[in-house]
């Protein structure tokens, strides 16, 4: 076989597998319309989380493996130095709100529960578990950060929690894409 054929074939593998890995990559999820409303003297946040499960991650749920999701909110004070181009910022707060996902095969119920207050609610759907977990509907935000609100960011991110997986799942877990579904940062609007 010609060295030109071999190369146009090294170079045909090389490109499939970097639109596989990208294609494969490209699941994640995401922080959709966060708005933070004011409400009398306080501010409440309303958002929705699209979390699109890769295979992986289903069939682990639906094996008896629970899913702890998380939820990450930071208030920021940006004081621009140089307009726009440059800002010294200052974090204010932080929360995370954390909740675990499990399959009931029994009940064939899918259970959500949030791990900081310990509620929980089932879902006959793996469907309506995701959008309930995805919508954030009127959550606080501390008083004592919003009083002055000209130069305030809020920023929110979602994504699993790959160190509350059974130990023997964890490091492959840790390296794999289809496990990789975090957010990136999102900007909520003031209204």
């Amino acid at each position: 076989m010609p060295a030109s054929a071999v190369s146009k074939r090294l170079f045909l593998s090389l490109f499939l597998w970097l639109f596989i890995q990208t294609s494969a990559s490209a699941t994640v999820f995401s922080v959709n319309n966060p708005v933070v409303h004011p409400i009398g003297n306080a501010y409440v946040l309303t958002a929705k989380i699209n979390y699109p499960l890769t295979p992986r991650v289903i069939e682990a749920l639906q094996n008896g493996v629970p899913i702890t999701f998380f939820q990450e909110f930071r208030l920021i004070d940006a004081l621009p130095i140089l307009g726009s181009f440059w800002q010294w910022e200052t974090t204010l707060w932080e929360s995370t709100l954390t909740y675990e996902l499990r399959y009931h095969a029994l009940s064939e119920q899918y259970i959500v529960e949030s791990l900081d207050t310990h509620e929980q609610q089932n879902f006959p759907s793996l469907s309506g578990a995701l959008k309930a977990l995805g919508d954030i509907d009127a959550l606080s935000l501390p008083p004592e950060y919003t009083q002055d609100m000209k130069n305030l960011i809020l920023e929110i991110r979602s994504g699993l929690d790959l160190n509350a997986l059974p130990t023997p799942m964890r490091p492959g877990a840790l390296i794999s894409d289809k496990w990789q579904l975090t957010s990136p940062w999102v900007q909520a609007v003031w209204l």
